[in-house]
């Protein structure tokens, strides 16, 4: 077994968004959270990295988790560009001085590190297409600037090329998800070792359940395994995460989906990727 995950949201649950976040809505429920820190405890996991949420679900978190032997990492919250995505989640800026604010509260939280939303999301209904184009190659670069100058790493949901190499120009941190990457940016995030956490259990877990096509959704798959096997066999880091909570995304199970997902890729090269997570996204509390 995997004692690790990468990528996940404790404040979903999988099935439902908006039903889940509004379970801790008014505070975080300690009974939910505990519920899934004993999933994850019992199939020997010892280490989550959160990618965070508005409501401090994360937060409490981490706090329990001492209690389970786990060692967690949150964000506190997802950063996102208003007008772009993650709203859903996360806490928005207008300008760099909001922005610039939103870094300060991460400082009080004690957050562990910068979790920034600088693309759209696969959109499941029509192939090699993106629900938006996400912020500018210049956007990108002075939002993880500014965040590493106040000492955190920088993790970046990212899809496409452009955000891609804006995020490695900046030298990101981490590259979380991962679609719809040329050849050429492939080889540059495996040159230049960038931390890649593909999450490919929210594409095939979505096979067969008849929210989206399936032909849509199977060579997508392949095509994202296929990728991830070109930058690991050039020496790149990948890392598993599975973005528990996300539709049909179940916490602690999916790390077992994931495994199956990657299977191109030695344990050996997991864990040096869990390893580098671990000593990156450092604590700050």
């Amino acid at each position: 077994m995997i004692p690790y995950d990468l990528h996940i949201h404790m404040i979903l649950d999988g099935v439902d968004f908006r039903k889940a976040i509004g379970s801790h809505r008014e505070h975080p429920c300690d009974a939910l959270i505990r519920s899934r820190l004993e999933q994850y405890h019992a199939q020997g996991v010892t280490f989550l990295r959160d990618g965070g949420d508005a409501w401090d679900v994360s937060l409490r978190a981490r706090e329990l988790a001492k209690e389970y032997g786990i060692d967690y990492r949150s964000p506190a919250f997802p950063i996102y560009k208003k007008g772009h995505y993650g709203s859903f989640i996360g806490r928005g800026f207008s300008t760099l001085d909001d922005y610039r604010r939103l870094l300060d509260v991460l400082h009080e939280k004690k957050a562990d590190f910068v979790k920034l939303m600088i693309s759209g999301l696969i959109d499941f209904s029509r192939p090699n297409t993106l629900t938006e184009e996400g912020l500018s190659h210049e956007e990108i670069c002075q939002l993880v600037e500014l965040a590493h100058r106040e000492g955190f790493a920088v993790m970046l949901h990212t899809n496409g090329d452009r955000a891609a190499n804006a995020a490695m120009d900046a030298k990101g941190d981490s590259i979380e998800h991962g679609a719809f990457f040329s050849q050429e940016t492939l080889l540059r995030i495996a040159k230049t070792r960038t931390l890649w956490v593909p999450t490919l259990s929210t594409i095939g877990n979505l096979i067969g359940c008849g929210r989206y096509p399936d032909a849509v959704l199977q060579p997508l798959l392949r095509k994202q395994q296929e990728n991830v096997a070109l930058v690991a066999q050039k020496g790149g880091l990948i890392g598993l995460g599975t973005d528990a909570g996300a539709y049909c995304v179940p916490h602690a199970e999916a790390i077992s989906h994931e495994r199956h997902y990657l299977s191109s890729i030695p344990d050996l090269l997991l864990h040096a990727a869990a390893d580098f997570v671990r000593s990156k996204f450092c604590p700050n509390h």
